[in-house]
């Protein structure tokens, strides 16, 4: 399932992230609808609004639909045939909707049926993996591997969300496969547009975190197809529903547990006890430039020796049977990570092709 996210990028960040190329193959940035309604955070949760992608022939009859428009929309799909006047009062989970069930359901079969398809955003997701033998449960931050550029600065720790605006502005976003619907309420009012994301089974790299997962949309290709309802069939869309086993992902601390939390400590890596001595590598650091880099704006311009492995990847020694978070305070959580960096480097996680 996927029942966390973060999506933090400022708007205008996250639409130069979505930058894509249109039918006559002109490269394009997405317009956005109602953008007052999209509020960055670290720790998403259902029934808040979330940036999604979707067609901009939903919007406007005639409009070429390969256009794309990023509107934010509520977390768990509201039907348009549900009769209450309040969307809380709907007594079923629509968060998730499974691959293998959703033309089973009216709730998603409808909406399916419609061309109601979106693209949910995200920096990536949360997963909890429960430790055997506990009731405790270790959090995983899960995202794409990332591309180190030329942009990033010197190492530092980051001292605030907008200190990091130049870290994340290259960062490679999550595209996991939503569906929408519109609900209109009985007595009268503004149109709510709401989504759930497609879930299938884990790829391996991630099945001893969870079970299941984001059907995610791996390239501009799978996300034009799945959003261009107006030259792709929806049994053509359905067959870009599977597993992906392009992902790569880290622990990160408890505090994310708390949805209330709304901090870059939610998707720091932090180190789980292990059993035997890791090799060095330098690629946990590559993370920690994209996370703890300080602002261009507040120091001088120094730019990170290029390297000829860019993809930051995470050691298997991260999924363990029975792992034991390390207890963190907030102050100073980057910088002991750096210090950590140089003496004790994590090994290299492989990279799921």
């Amino acid at each position: 399932m996927c029942g966390r996210t973060s999506c933090h990028l400022p708007r205008d960040v996250l639409t130069r992230a979505c930058a894509y190329r249109d039918r006559q193959g002109y490269q394009q940035l997405p317009e956005w609808r109602d953008p007052d309604k999209y509020c960055p955070s670290y720790n998403k949760t259902p029934q808040s609004n979330n940036p999604v992608l979707l067609s901009r022939l939903h919007f406007e009859k005639g409009a070429d639909s390969s256009e794309r428009i990023i509107a934010p929309m509520r977390w768990g799909l509201v039907p348009s045939w549900f009769k209450e006047d309040d969307p809380s009062k709907l007594q079923f989970n629509t968060t998730n909707c499974r691959s293998d069930t959703m033309m089973e359901k009216l709730s998603f079969k409808v909406p399916l049926g419609r061309g109601r398809r979106c693209v949910v955003l995200a920096d990536g997701f949360y997963e909890w993996q429960r430790c055997q033998g506990t009731s405790q449960t270790q959090p995983y931050f899960i995202y794409f591997p990332q591309i180190k550029t030329e942009k990033l600065g010197s190492i530092g720790a980051a001292d605030s969300p907008e200190e990091w605006e130049k870290v994340w502005d290259n960062w490679r976003l999550l595209t996991m496969a939503g569906i929408f619907d519109c609900w209109e309420p009985p007595k009268g009012g503004d149109i709510l547009y709401s989504y759930t994301i497609i879930t299938v089974d884990s790829c391996k790299g991630l099945n001893d975190i969870h079970h299941r997962m984001p059907a995610i949309l791996d390239g501009d290709e799978a996300v034009s197809k799945w959003l261009d309802f107006g030259e792709v069939s929806t049994q053509e869309a359905l067959k870009l529903i599977h597993p992906t086993e392009n992902i790569t992902f880290h622990p990160v601390s408890p505090v994310v547990n708390d949805s209330r939390n709304n901090t870059p400590e939610c998707l720091v890596p932090v180190d789980l006890p292990v059993k035997k001595e890791l090799k060095a590598s330098g690629s946990s650091q590559r993370m920690l430039q994209w996370l703890a880099t300080k602002s261009p704006k507040k120091e001088d311009s120094k730019i990170a020796q290029k390297e000829e492995s860019d993809v930051p990847q995470w050691s298997s020694q991260f999924l363990q049977k029975s792992p034991v978070p390390t207890k963190r305070g907030s102050a100073g959580l980057l910088e002991r990570w750096l210090k950590q960096e140089k003496e004790e480097p994590l090994a290299k996680r492989p990279h799921f092709q």
